[in-house]
């Protein structure tokens, strides 16, 4: 899987949005069977969504479906249609501990055994909505290892079980993603942070976006096209850093081939954390085939 920086909600619907999901700007988009599909729709949106996952292109886009949750009639049948389709993940909302992760993670192993599917093919996002969730946290993100690949916060639903307006400042949710962070870098997954709402206010969203990347989160979601771009160019660091960023990771890996433990990039000792700092920042950059510098 490449980066999910921007992950763009697309309600299944109707065919319309799902054919063009390769080309509105996100890393990945997540085919949404949950909130924005009515319950009389439920059936449709998903027999929908394993028909975009069967027959279109989506050209390298990260393919997530958020499934509906564990405590619904749907969620059973959602994980059966999907799982066979191999999407890149299922985002489940409402995870609250570690035998929530466990289940689904015993579930999505049965159903890819049946399907002929490898084990551990597709990968679970977990959603945390609510005060225990973001508590269980850790607990969530060491549940099981190589099927929970990411732990996302849902800020409107923590707001709401927490009985609290959200605010463009964000210092309620301040504590929230902190410890979703440290609880995903303590299991070595990604974070995902929560979408921001207002559609008019590109700079709040810019604002937030370099917030929570300082934060350490590792992609936002997002609601309409037009954040992605905006999200992707939050994350990319600019020119100078990205320079220096890629000529210490050409000199570790050069000296790596040598046999070298300890480099020097101009004129200064380089350790191990340093490398993966600047590794950190050509991943952002989406610069996996990285250029010289001069060429930059």
């Amino acid at each position: 899987m490449g980066l999910f920086r921007s992950q763009l909600y697309v309600p299944c619907k109707g065919p319309g949005m799902l054919q063009n999901c390769a080309y509105m700007n996100a890393d990945a988009v997540i085919l949404d069977l949950e909130d924005s599909i009515a319950q009389g729709e439920k059936d449709a949106a998903r027999i929908l969504c394993k028909y975009a996952l069967q027959n279109v292109d989506f050209q390298g886009v990260g393919r997530i479906v958020r499934v509906n949750g564990q405590d619904t009639e749907f969620y059973a049948d959602d994980l059966e249609m999907i799982i066979p389709c191999c999407p890149d993940a299922i985002r489940l909302p409402k995870v609250e501990d570690a035998d929530g992760a466990r289940e689904v993670d015993e579930r999505i192993t049965a159903i890819e055994k049946k399907a002929g599917i490898p084990v551990g093919t597709v990968k679970v996002h977990a959603m945390l909505e609510t005060a225990k969730g973001v508590l269980n946290a850790r607990e969530v993100a060491n549940a099981a290892p190589g099927r929970v690949t990411a732990i996302s916060l849902g800020g409107q639903d923590l707001a709401a079980d927490m009985g609290i307006m959200r605010t463009l400042e964000g210092t309620e949710l301040l504590f929230g993603r902190s410890f979703v962070v440290l609880a995903a870098r303590d299991a070595r997954i990604m974070a995902f942070d929560t979408p921001f709402t207002d559609l008019d206010n590109t700079q709040g969203l810019r604002d937030e976006t370099k917030f929570v990347i300082q934060l350490g989160f590792s992609g936002k979601a997002a609601i309409h096209p037009s954040q992605c771009k905006v999200i992707n160019d939050a994350f990319a660091p600019d020119l100078k850093t990205l320079k220096k960023a890629i000529t210490v990771v050409h000199a570790a890996r050069e000296a790596a081939a040598r046999g070298i433990g300890v480099i020097s990039v101009n004129g200064k000792m380089v350790d191990k954390p340093v490398v993966e700092q600047a590794e950190a920042v050509v991943a952002r950059a989406n610069a996996d085939n990285m250029p010289e510098v001069e060429d930059l």
